[in-house]
């Protein structure tokens, strides 16, 4: 097609320190074992998790791990609640433990707002890995919301504990924040949102203005790529979400675009350096 694009991959995109950790410390043990058992996928990434499944880790989920014996189980970045580590040492498991210390030190905090009878409200997405694990630091008895208005039927104290999920938008943090103490509720509002992920909003917000094209790789299960996808798009209308090379498609680019290749922090540099592979070749 000859269409000569030109292309390039936003540095500061990839794989955030606590994805890096929990990949290399179940590389190391695919090495030296061959197997490895892993408790939920290890990334939400389709491609990097396949990579890995060839290697020889195992992915499992709840029900699975409540039958295994004497094996080894790796945690993944996004924490887990504590019934799973009691479930582990009833059933003699060793776990290998990659959970993020960002998402560690939440799990601290709303512990102790729960031991100190405070209501904990979390504001995240219903069902993720993470909230999970947060909601198990309070017995299941945190308030988990992904949007406003379900708090509309919902009877809160006048006063309460506010937490986030580490990969939300911070200024969608803030505003909820200040509309409930508008309501009038008196709210501890605590910042948990991790500034790895926080800082790539502005740079991304600065790199898709340089460019004709966008696109930007992700995983569809990913929270923190639907964000990030976002403010792409906010600020660079033509942007383009894929998951794989497969979901390219020619008739978006003209002859000599500047494309831009970014990604979400569960996405591997290799998958957007395969991107510009073949965007190279139109």
């Amino acid at each position: 097609m000859g269409y000569n694009l030109k292309v390039h991959i936003d540095k500061s995109s990839g794989f955030c320190f606590g994805v890096v950790y929990a990949i290399e410390m179940a590389e190391d043990i695919l090495d030296s074992e061959g197997y490895l058992y892993c408790l939920g996928d290890i990334v939400h990434n389709d491609e990097e998790v396949a990579r890995l499944t060839d290697r020889g880790l195992r992915i499992i989920d709840h029900e699975v791990l409540k039958n295994l014996r004497n094996e080894k189980v790796l945690i993944r970045a996004h924490g887990e609640a504590p019934s799973t580590y009691q479930l582990a040492l009833a059933n003699n498991l060793t776990l290998i433990d990659a959970s993020c210390p960002v998402v560690l030190k939440l799990q601290n905090r709303i512990k102790n707002s729960h031991d100190d009878e405070e209501q904990v409200l979390i504001f995240g997405k219903h069902g993720h890995a993470e909230v999970i694990g947060l909601q198990g630091q309070t017995d299941g008895k945190a308030i988990v919301f992904q949007d406003l208005t379900e708090l509309d039927h919902v009877a809160l104290p006048a006063k309460f504990t506010l937490y986030s999920q580490t990969t939300k938008s911070t200024d969608k943090f803030y505003s909820i924040k200040d509309e409930l103490i508008s309501r009038g509720y008196e709210v501890k509002a605590n910042d948990t949102i991790c500034r790895q992920v926080s800082n790539r909003y502005e740079e991304l917000e600065d790199f898709v203005s340089h460019y004709d094209k966008i696109i930007f790789v992700s995983g569809k299960k990913s929270s923190n790529g639907k964000v990030l996808y976002d403010v792409c798009k906010k600020y660079n209308q033509n942007s383009y979400f894929i998951s794989n090379v497969e979901d390219l498609e020619s008739s978006w680019f003209v002859p000599g675009d500047k494309v831009g290749i970014c990604g979400a922090t569960s996405t591997p540099m290799w998958l957007m350096e395969k991107v510009k592979t073949q965007l190279e070749l139109y």
